[in-house]
């Protein structure tokens, strides 16, 4: 297929191609819907009225044809958007998404929204749980679920309300569920872990799956999470009793660094670059026994030989682009980690000229050496090279391999810079080979939407838009059809599975 000239700013419109499909088939309902509240890290709590020329600026960009109209759809020629799905019974911001046999699930800040993806032209909602807690980044394995809650709650129920952090009675940790009938999720366990959990990564085993959970104490906001914070928490589900699950382990990750235990120090010597104060995504790559994690300030690597007690081999900053190390993504060979900077918390225009193509952006780094003496060396950045109005949100997000044998591609969410697939084989030279995206949500406000996670599963892209639903693309491409032979059963994208195993 021919892909659309992008190498400049000015581009093409297409016609839109959406259409609207799935209605709800069932839903489990715990309470009445309740307002959902961003956390620092990743999204914005309202919208932000632009100035008078920047409005007029974003008018004139889609006028021109230099970005797409308001809500447009437009994408690659190998790229076809096959559905959308848009939001229902929950009315919260849609994160991250997760994959089981014939079934996706997908995070919302006020609970979960199970689809049956068996027509991957028609998905079918088959259950949608109102489970208030942001930012309910979701996990599966085998018949349980994994919901994360960093934000302040009144107790571990679905019932709970927001409250101050200052509240003895508050509660923020991983709730777990059981999703043996995909129809009738069942809440069977709570765990409070230390600053709640942002993230969380599963390590799945046999009889048990420890949960890596990822926090990290930002600001004055959070007084029962100051610095030092400067480790992960290590849940143990048995997966027979998942009521008991527990923390087993607090391994500190930063052992005697900067003022306040942490890693990278931050301002005043790093300005505009994250102190250090936790961890917000990792990445676990279980055939390798290596995780990767993105920690504000720093990017980790480290071993899991020893899954209750993980242990850093390198750790890497960059004090001239990287503002928040967010998320991870290790290549099949493990070789080369991706990892991401959310400069701007995920609710800034930062793909736009003044920003530049390196801050925002991808930083592809090469892993050398053998076992415990493995380094990690950085090659270049990756930035989506369509420039968005200053309207829109835009930075490097949530992603995951395109298993192709032999070369180095992935497909990644931008929030309103859409979802983009690029080729990292050259890590000195990444290029995008196809795109997704739609045009702003307004016109005069900088208002939160766009692609949160977009994750590639069994022959098709699914995206979660944190405004307009779950998206559903096809992907059509000489260089990416080899992965359509690829089928897995289970993917939790921050697990990462030996797809030529």
């Amino acid at each position: 297929m021919t892909l659309l000239d992008t190498s400049r700013t000015r581009r093409r419109r297409l016609g839109v191609a959406t259409t609207a499909a799935g209605l709800l088939a069932a839903a489990l309902l715990m309470g009445s819907p309740a307002a959902a509240t961003p956390d620092p890290g990743d999204t914005p709590a309202k919208s932000e009225r632009l100035s008078k020329s920047a409005a007029a600026d974003t008018r004139a960009a889609i006028a021109n044809g230099d970005i797409p109209a308001q809500d447009e759809v437009v994408h690659s020629d190998n790229i076809e958007h096959l559905t959308n799905i848009p939001k229902d019974v929950l009315p919260g911001f849609n994160s991250d998404l997760a994959f089981q046999g014939r079934y996706a699930f997908a995070g919302n800040y006020d609970g979960f929204r199970i689809f049956d993806i068996s027509n991957p032209k028609a998905p079918k909602t088959v259950a949608q749980v109102l489970c208030p807690g942001s930012q309910n980044d979701v996990s599966v394995s085998g018949d349980l679920l994994f919901l994360s809650t960093d934000s302040s709650r009144s107790d571990n129920s679905c019932a709970s309300s927001t409250q101050p952090a200052t509240e003895k009675s508050s509660w923020e940790g991983m709730k777990v569920f059981d999703i043996s009938d995909k129809r009738n999720p069942k809440y069977v366990a709570a765990v409070e872990t230390a600053c709640g959990s942002h993230t969380h990564t599963l390590v799945p085993e046999k009889k048990n799956v420890y949960v890596y959970v990822s926090s990290y104490s930002p600001s004055a906001t959070f007084p029962d999470c100051q610095p030092p914070h400067d480790g992960i928490s290590v849940i143990k589900v048995p997966r027979k009793a998942p009521e008991k699950a527990a923390t087993v382990n607090f391994p500190v990750l930063f052992p005697g660094e900067g003022p306040d235990g942490g890693g990278n120090p931050g301002g005043p010597t790093n300005p505009g670059v994250s102190k250090t104060t936790g961890c917000h995504d990792i990445t676990v790559l279980p055939s390798k026994d290596l995780a990767a994690g993105a920690c504000m300030g720093d990017g980790i690597l480290f071993s899991i030989k020893d899954p209750e007690n993980p242990k850093v081999i390198d750790q890497v900053e960059d004090n001239t682009n990287f503002a928040f190390w967010h998320s991870a993504t290790f290549n099949q060979k493990a070789d080369k980690v991706i990892f991401t900077d959310e400069l701007g918390g995920g609710g800034a225009a930062t793909c736009n000229e003044a920003v530049g193509p390196d801050r925002g952006a991808d930083g592809i780094y090469a892993v050398v050496g053998k076992g415990d003496h493995r380094k990690l060396v950085f090659k270049s950045y990756f930035k989506i090279p369509r420039h968005q109005a200053d309207t829109e949100n835009c930075v490097a997000h949530n992603g995951s391999l395109i298993p192709v044998k032999g070369k180095d591609i992935m497909v990644q969410a931008w929030y309103q810079g859409g979802v983009s697939v690029w080729d990292f084989t050259d890590s000195s030279k990444p290029k995008e080979i196809g795109y997704f995206e739609r045009g702003p949500l307004t016109t005069d406000t900088l208002q939160v939407g766009g692609a949160w996670s977009a994750y590639y599963y069994n022959g098709y892209i699914y995206s979660n838009d944190i405004a307009k639903g779950f998206d559903v693309l096809k992907l059509s491409d000489r260089r990416t059809d080899p992965a359509k032979r690829v089928r897995m059963g289970e993917l939790n994208v921050q697990t990462q599975p030996d797809y030529f195993d």
